[in-house]
């Protein structure tokens, strides 16, 4: 049994393919953060390598093996300082060369692949033109944009789509049992990502500091240039924080926009009700709507590594008075 939520069409399509073995040599799985790229690869590992009948079984030594992290024949590969190096990928080369240990698949997870250096993505092209016939590849993307087209055209994508905040309200309740009122918080927070959500309920200071940001939020868009500027300047510093940063400004202010729309029952920050409120008289709908466009654009272009001090610099001079 696939142990992932949602994204049946991705666990349909792989179980087919491996029922009538048509296997691709190399995946792209791409969505934003926590969405669940790593845990859907896993459970692919798993039913490939699954000695069951039904696969993935869960329950003969492959599954188990696979389950804690312990199955030789399969391996993440995740940077180091935040991007994967040339020499991880000459490593995995030298790798796949060699046969499986104990299964009939030798399965890589490469995470972040956006992210690698353009060394290592240039290094991995080789492995992807002639692939070893018993290696397969999982690569993971917040988008393809963010790697090579040449990359890109010798994979097989798989976009994964949020899931509801249904889905994920009820996953908790059911599978994390967790209390009704914090159920409904923490789905719409996760803007339909399960593994922030799960995330979340199992570390609480991850609620935390999401309230000290929402505060910050609030506070910049009453700040003067200076400390906006200064602000921009001490986020761009925390370069691993800064798409989660701006993916909560972004909840903020389409809440802000649905309100304003007299949606409110779509608003995801249900615990800042009454701040929302209070704030959302200040702007127009169309305020709002250049905002979150200015929001949207900055995130596409720290994807692209550009300078992210300037990138927050020229956000925060969009911010409407």
């Amino acid at each position: 049994m696939w142990s992932v939520v949602g994204h049946d069409w991705i666990v349909k399509t792989w179980q087919q393919s491996i029922n009538q073995q048509r296997i691709s040599h190399a995946y792209l799985l791409t969505g934003p953060a926590q969405i669940g790229k790593t845990t859907l690869a896993k459970c692919f590992a798993q039913a490939l390598n699954c000695a069951g009948e039904n696969k993935p079984c869960g329950e003969c030594i492959s599954c188990r093996k696979m389950a804690h992290g312990t199955h030789p024949d399969f391996r993440i590969i995740e940077g180091t300082g935040g991007a994967i190096k040339i020499d991880q990928i000459r490593m995995l080369q030298s790798e796949v060369a060699l046969s499986a240990y104990e299964s009939p698949w030798k399965v890589y997870v490469l995470r972040n692949m956006g992210q690698a250096t353009a060394e290592a993505a240039n290094c991995l092209l080789k492995t992807l033109e002639e692939p070893p016939g018993h290696v397969i590849l999982v690569l993971t993307a917040v988008s393809n944009w963010a790697l090579l087209p040449t990359i890109v055209s010798r994979c097989q994508l798989l976009a994964l789509r949020p899931l509801s905040a249904e889905v994920v309200r009820q996953a908790l309740l059911s599978r994390w049992h967790v209390a009704g009122e914090k159920a409904d918080l923490v789905a719409r927070l996760a803007n339909g990502r399960m593994g922030w959500a799960v995330a979340a309920v199992e570390d609480g200071s991850l609620l935390e500091k999401r309230s000290r940001i929402v505060g910050q939020v609030m506070q910049m868009t009453t700040a003067r240039h200076f400390e906006q500027m200064s602000y921009a300047e001490q986020l761009s510093a925390q370069r691993d924080d800064i798409q989660m940063v701006l993916n909560i400004w972004q909840t903020w202010w389409r809440d802000l926009l649905l309100i304003k729309m007299g949606m409110e029952n779509l608003i995801v920050n249900l615990d800042r009700q009454a701040e929302l409120k209070a704030q959302e008289v200040r702007y127009s709908v169309r305020q709002i709507a250049e905002f979150l466009t200015a929001l949207l654009t900055t995130m596409q272009r720290l994807e692209q590594d550009v300078n992210p001090r300037l990138a927050l610099e020229v956000l925060f001079l969009r911010l409407p008075s």
